[in-house]
């Protein structure tokens, strides 16, 4: 008989906590039972999902006693105070924040790159950032194929990667332009209006006037992809898109590269859909990949600056691929090997 988990998930009011629930009732997670979790404001709340009325509970450190797997979805903090506590408790915590990412003793994962990774854990795994995971279903395949040297990248944030709150200052924003009350906006999510505008600022700036979300291109897709030499600078963009994010990449290789190799090597990758044929106007567009499992992946071309080099688009939902699917895949993973 297969284990069945006692499952946690922690900001489960939020964006990526709502997409958690469905999407471990959806890929029928072999679940015993589920408890809902969140901060004590949050505490009994009453969301319905499968057929079910769950009641959200504190988070506390003794909610794990309970647990098998958490997978925390509610910032930082959170994950720095109750991730230790829970794998102390023999709880596994997956962890979406990037509280954990760049400890060495934290497997970084994304389950079509690196699933082994996933075997060293001692009760803690970490999700990499969004826009992390998603260009990694380009990046990835592209790398097995020509070997992966450097790229710059220039991402198109949905704003639901800042939460629920940010999806709805879009929503009002566009409501009150609508009516001409524009000179009534009062932006509060971001520093300024997102509605009709891109904001080159995701995160906050460090000493190097990179961004905290720029660095974590770089040093996360090194660590995920084993390739502590890579190069990279990526510029980050918050753009008035309601959900699933869109990157802008140009990547130089060792070998020599072609476009009809490039296409097979993403056409054949489990987290990529090839969708390239420009002269029909089919192209990756965040529109239709929002609750879609896979990332699209187009506008293939050889680049005009690198030496063996590609220039490509890809779009992915940053809610599921970028944060709640990948952390559900994990827990799979998890599932499979206790087999």
């Amino acid at each position: 008989m297969n284990k069945k988990y006692k499952v946690g998930i922690v900001g489960a009011t939020g964006a990526v906590g709502q997409e958690l629930i469905d999407l471990l009732f959806a890929r029928s997670f072999p679940m015993e039972s589920l408890t809902l979790l969140a901060s004590s404001r949050s505490a009994g709340k009453k969301i319905s999902a499968n057929g079910k009325t769950f009641t959200v509970e504190e988070a506390t450190p003794e909610s794990f006693e309970k647990l098998d797997i958490a997978i925390f979805s509610a910032g930082g903090s959170v994950s720095q105070a109750l991730v230790p506590e829970a794998a102390k408790r023999g709880c596994i915590a997956i962890d979406n924040s990037s509280a954990f990412r760049m400890d060495p003793e934290v497997p970084l994962v994304v389950p079509e790159v690196n699933p082994d990774a996933v075997k060293g854990h001692k009760n803690i795994i970490a999700n990499p950032n969004c826009t992390t995971a998603i260009s990694l279903m380009a990046l990835c395949p592209l790398h097995k194929a020509f070997g992966l040297k450097r790229f710059f990248a220039s991402t198109y944030q949905a704003v639901s990667g800042t939460g629920v709150a940010a999806m709805q200052e879009l929503s009002d924003q566009i409501g009150m332009i609508a009516k001409g009350e524009d000179a009534n906006i009062q932006p509060k999510v971001y520093p300024y209006q997102i509605a009709y505008n891109v904001i080159p600022h995701v995160d906050v700036f460090l000493d190097n006037g990179y961004t905290k979300e720029e660095m974590k291109m770089l040093n996360e897709t090194r660590k995920i992809m084993s390739l502590p030499n890579l190069q990279n600078a990526t510029t980050c963009v918050r753009v008035p898109v309601m959900r699933a994010h869109s990157v802008s990449i140009n990547a130089e290789f060792e070998k020599p590269v072609s476009v009809e190799k490039a296409r097979e090597a993403i056409a054949s990758f489990p987290g990529a859909e090839l969708n390239d044929d420009v002269a029909n106007k089919k192209y990756p567009m965040p529109l239709f990949y929002q609750g879609k499992e896979k990332c699209g992946v187009g506008r293939i071309r050889i680049d005009s600056v690198f030496d063996n080099g590609l220039a490509f688009w890809v779009s992915g939902d940053q809610l599921w691929k970028g944060a709640a699917l990948n952390a559900v895949q994990i827990a799979e993973l998890i599932a499979a090997q206790d087999k």
